[in-house]
């Protein structure tokens, strides 16, 4: 007989948000939405992927992570992306009096 209330396995993409001590937190990601926060010890994160905003895909059997993968080609697409939404919101407007060529 099997639990069918047991929560099925899941995969999610996790940021390391923060490190608190020696624990880091990951943000759970859905679809782009965060829908959950699971802290781990340091140790347990890939050495490659021990910075902040780090994204990992992570497996999770109910509430327990059972494999986290470094995703270091979308750690640097995030990266990229999250740089040019800033240089694009720093630039300053044109002044009233200044006509746009």
């Amino acid at each position: 007989m099997t639990d069918e209330s047991a929560e099925p396995t899941r995969t999610l993409t996790a940021v390391l948000d923060r490190f608190e001590d020696e624990q880091a937190v990951l943000l759970l990601e859905s679809d782009g939405v965060t829908v959950d926060e699971h802290v781990i010890h340091h140790d347990d994160l890939p050495e490659s992927g021990r910075h902040q905003d780090a994204i990992f895909t992570v497996t999770l059997d109910e509430e327990t992570i059972v494999e986290i993968v470094y995703e270091p080609t979308e750690t640097e697409e995030r990266a990229e992306a999250a740089q040019r939404q800033f240089d694009r919101l720093a630039r300053r407007p044109p002044e009233d009096d200044e006509a746009p060529e």
